[in-house]
């Protein structure tokens, strides 16, 4: 199963809007995926004792991630950077066992006109440094507030097509690195 990571809790934020278009396009695949809206993140986890102990109630969110056969980040630029929301996240989930060897694709949006290229790289040195399998078929999706129509659709056919071909090619990626890491050792 996917585990698609909506980056942000901000309020009817753009990244819920692409979001749910990845996830439509994982469905047509027949894809099994869980959506981890961190706008659900239970309010317990920001208390200064979740570093000792974590809450019960964030329990389902490291779970779905342990669980996981790969994560798909979809995430906002916010000053350059990535959603703190986002970086505690990732800081509160188990070390090293929830991104160790694990892949993760990566979907960017801004407001500018560079599609959240900085926070994706930040994220890529992020989960390199935890040994995850960055999947290299990223997607930038700049000035996202031209891109989205009222009813937040992509007006762009061909964005979605490479939002498409970049979930198939996750898929295929997931699934080779599977059938690598579950080969037997040569003696």
């Amino acid at each position: 199963m996917i585990t698609l990571i909506i980056g942000t809790n901000r309020p009817g934020s753009n990244t819920r809007k692409v979001a749910a278009h990845v996830e439509r396009l994982y469905a047509e695949m027949q894809t099994p995926l869980h959506v981890l809206d961190l706008a659900q993140l239970p309010p317990e986890i920001f208390s200064p004792a979740s570093y000792a102990e974590k809450p019960k109630a964030f329990r389902p969110f490291s779970e779905a991630i342990l669980a996981s056969a790969g994560l798909h980040v979809v995430t906002p630029e916010y000053n350059g950077s990535l959603p703190g929301v986002l970086k505690y996240f990732i800081d509160m989930l188990e070390f090293p066992e929830s991104f160790e060897q694990r892949p993760v694709c990566f979907t960017g949006l801004s407001a500018g006109i560079w599609g959240a290229l900085r926070p994706v790289e930040q994220l890529q040195a992020i989960f390199g440094y935890r040994n995850a399998f960055v999947f290299p078929g990223r997607v930038f999706l700049p000035q996202i507030h031209n891109l989205l129509d009222d009813s937040g659709k992509l007006k762009d056919a061909e964005l979605l097509e490479r939002l498409r071909k970049q979930a198939a090619g996750f898929v295929d990626f997931v699934e080779k690195l599977k059938r690598v890491t579950l080969r037997p050792a040569k003696a």
